[in-house]
């Protein structure tokens, strides 16, 4: 995705503030082997891109001056009670180095799985994104969860995840995060049961 800035010359609350009433939010880049870039950007289209999942988690180009640059969302601060963009901040990415960044987590399969076929079980989304390391090269728009095989009482977590070449989950020594549980509801297991044969009746 693409995203268009500008150089922000003035700095201060109160250069923020006439920003703000111009429709601009005032931001910034660091990283890398640059200076931290103060910059400014158009409101709306950085509020409707702030709607996109991929805005949130894919390395996005940024157009700076005329100039381009690779670069990460890492933070947005929103209007106390306004759907306003405040402030932006932006990180640099180099080829060369890992990246650390929140990735979606994309459910599929649920209804073919035989918790759900069978049981008729519910499949509750615990998390539905996970923090990943990685190349810039090897970042994943999202990760799949394939629950085509998940039974009943069966807990996924993110150790259990297939994730793509190169990427790896950020998790301490012995964390393992819970994805999904399944559970069956109360009377469930009686409706999927076949209902025994009547008793034949006696002949007079």
């Amino acid at each position: 995705m693409k995203v268009v800035a500008s150089s922000r010359q003035l700095q201060g609350s109160s250069a923020s503030r006439r920003l703000r009433r111009s429709a601009k939010v005032p931001g910034i880049i660091y990283g890398g082997n640059s200076e931290p870039s103060k910059i400014e950007l158009d409101h709306n289209p950085l509020y409707h891109a702030l709607r996109v999942e991929a805005f949130h988690s894919s390395i996005l180009d940024m157009e700076l001056d005329g100039k381009p640059e690779r670069v990460l969302l890492r933070d947005v601060q929103w209007h106390p009670y306004k759907p306003v963009v405040q402030h932006i901040d932006f990180q640099r990415v180099a080829d060369d180095q890992k990246i650390v960044l929140k990735v979606p987590l994309h459910f599929t399969n649920a209804d073919a799985s035989p918790a759900v076929k069978m049981s008729a079980a519910i499949i509750s989304h615990v998390i539905t994104e996970m923090s990943v390391s990685c190349l810039p090269g090897d970042l994943p728009g999202f990760i799949e969860v394939d629950l085509s095989n998940v039974q009943v009482g069966q807990n996924v977590h993110v150790r259990d995840i297939a994730l793509p070449a190169g990427v790896s989950a950020v998790l301490r020594a012995r964390e393992n995060p819970v994805v999904i549980t399944v559970t069956v509801p109360p009377g469930a297991a009686e409706e999927t049961t076949p209902a025994a044969a009547a008793p034949a009746k006696k002949g007079k």
